[in-house]
């Protein structure tokens, strides 16, 4: 079992019944209410699911003094789907991370693919941020409607997804090519890398090609993990009306 904090995080586990997914087994709402807790309560208890009115002290000892508002779920772990699992045909659009440490910048990252319609998210097993209360909260809930793919290793990935057709685009500050002029055909998976070092060598071999981001020359080198992607999924969807 997970635990989910935060109003919207908890909102968006509740309704991720209606992907099929299953409902958290249990919600904890702070006892001194407030309208939009007891809105939350009755969402949840309209969907059969058991809400319990606690002390907020009792919220903080299982949250762990986190900043939860007033609310936390105790819920099923997130499904995750192996390459061979993935659905991913002639329109996909996966979104793969390497080695994304920040559970902000992942959580953010999910929300922007979510919002984008990326087929699923792509990430390593080591060295990458786990899916973890502070990753849930930054995504605001989006990662209960994201599909899930972790690997061993993510140039194989890659290599794998090549030869099942798709066009692998690495997002790179040296990229060859700029983000507004290259081909972007479907389907496709967008590479993004860590914050700071970037795409790591064997990554960027992986990758058919190499984009950049347009950026003011003189001013900053390059963006947010987070940022970068959320650009770069924008263009991409606003080509394809996805």
């Amino acid at each position: 079992m997970r635990l989910i904090i935060g109003i919207q995080p908890v909102r968006e586990a509740i309704r991720s019944e209606e992907r099929g997914r299953k409902p958290p087994a249990k919600i904890l709402v702070d006892d001194r209410g407030s309208p939009q807790l007891d809105a939350l309560a009755r969402f949840a208890h309209d969907r059969g699911i058991p809400v319990e009115r606690v002390s907020r002290a009792d919220i903080d000892w299982h949250t762990r003094g986190a900043h939860h508002q007033g609310v936390a779920a105790i819920a099923p772990e997130l499904p995750i789907v192996t390459l061979e699992e993935l659905t991913l045909g002639p329109r996909a659009l996966a979104l793969a991370l390497d080695e994304l440490q920040d559970p902000q910048n992942f959580g953010a990252v999910l929300r922007s693919a979510v919002a984008l319609g990326t087929t699923a998210v792509l990430w390593p097993e080591h060295s990458s941020a786990p899916l973890s209360p502070a990753t849930f909260r930054a995504s605001a809930g989006a990662v209960e409607h994201a599909t899930l793919c972790r690997v061993q290793s993510l140039p194989t990935a890659l290599e794998e997804l090549a030869a099942r057709g798709l066009d692998v685009v690495g997002l790179d500050a040296h990229g060859d090519e700029l983000l507004q002029e290259a081909t972007l055909e479907l389907p496709l998976v967008l590479v993004v890398g860590a914050e700071g070092k970037g795409l790591r060598k064997p990554v960027k071999q992986a990758c058919r090609r190499l984009v950049r981001l347009p950026m003011k020359p003189g001013a900053v080198d390059s963006l947010n993990a987070s940022v970068a992607a959320a650009i770069a999924l924008y263009e991409i969807t606003r080509r394809h009306g996805i």
